[in-house]
């Protein structure tokens, strides 16, 4: 018991931990478009973002049942293997910022549950159908409902303000882009936060302090403060990748890329799915500059960045299984 404990206690940590990296590791999902057209200054920006972050994380617990529940059987998620699969998504979540490759943090935790779950106890532990509805089909979904989107809006505002004078289009979406980096802010922790209160949930059932997969209170404000100390932090290489190398960026064009973020993550999180917040403002953002043209967009960094989505999943699970391994031989099961 002694040792579950502590087990448990150092779950915890690590799940406050993710979120705190995923917070300034994500940082550039928020707020890289309304940074890279100057409407906000980096630090005014990351404020909001930490703010709305944290107000985010307690629109709703869907997310955090998904993952308390549909990833992996209840009975192999032991101790162990939920202290594995942290320690996993947090390495793969470190390397990929340090080299400025926006990839997902919701992928790197579930892929390394999977990975630890099945050394544990084997494939059939690991629940296929709810990791293909919940997690596969948001994969692709999400970013090509973005960039149908985007691409959809900005063609639609074109037309309506076609005879307008750019100064004045200009200063209408410098404001209206506050409103949309705000609404992607809230949206990113309404999804994002949920994924660590999910697996402290998963830790709590599997030691037998809680019968049903319902989120406590302190949970729900420990991921949220973590998500937004973490925000504030910052996450500059990622920013510079969302925000610069993709597509050059203006006001009208940065409100409609997180407008469509923003909407088809609330939408996600509203059907219970673990969206990654980087594919979908990504996919949003390529939509919006494809909007002008094809050309416009930077397509080199496009294909970078997809190799990194589909080299998430196995990487984050090759890891998680990895550090299982290495707990198992400590004789921590």
């Amino acid at each position: 018991m002694h040792e579950a404990t502590i087990l448990l206690v150092l779950v915890v940590v690590a799940a406050l931990a993710f979120d705190y990296i995923n917070g300034f590791h994500d940082t550039a999902n928020a707020i890289a478009t309304v940074v890279s057209t100057h409407v906000l200054s980096p630090r005014a920006a990351i404020l909001m973002a930490a703010v709305l972050n944290f107000v985010g994380a307690f629109y709703s617990e869907s997310v955090a049942k998904t993952i308390a529940q549909g990833i992996v059987e209840p009975r192999a998620a032991t101790q162990a293997v939920i202290l594995a699969s942290l320690v996993g998504a947090i390495v793969w979540n470190l390397i990929t910022w340090r080299f400025g490759i926006p990839s997902s943090s919701s992928h790197a935790l579930i892929g390394a549950l999977v990975g630890a779950g099945a050394v544990q106890g084997g494939t059939g532990v690991v629940k296929w159908h709810g990791i293909q509805q919940k997690v596969l089909v948001p994969l692709i979904g999400s970013p090509l409902l973005g960039f149908l989107i985007g691409f959809a809006l900005m063609k639609l505002i074109f037309g309506l303000f076609a005879n307008a004078h750019p100064g004045r289009v200009n200063g209408i979406f410098r404001r209206l882009q506050i409103l949309s980096a705000a609404f992607m802010a809230f949206t990113h922790g309404s999804n994002d936060a949920q994924k660590s209160m999910g697996i402290i949930t998963l830790a709590l059932m599997s030691m037998g302090l809680l019968k049903h997969p319902d989120v406590p209170p302190w949970v729900v404000l420990a991921c949220a403060a973590a998500m937004g100390l973490g925000t504030a932090a910052g996450g500059w290489r990622i920013i510079r990748t969302m925000g610069h190398r993709i597509v050059r960026l203006q006001p009208v064009h940065g409100f409609a890329a997180e407008t469509t973020a923003a909407t088809v993550i609330l939408i996600a999180t509203h059907f219970k799915m673990p969206v990654s917040t980087t594919h979908t403002i990504a996919g949003s953002i390529f939509g919006v500059g494809s909007s002008r043209r094809f050309s416009a967009v930077r397509w080199g960094v496009a294909h970078s960045m997809v190799l990194a989505w589909v080299v998430t999943l196995p990487a984050a699970g090759l890891m998680g299984a990895v550090t299982y391994l290495g707990l198992r031989t400590l004789g921590l099961h």
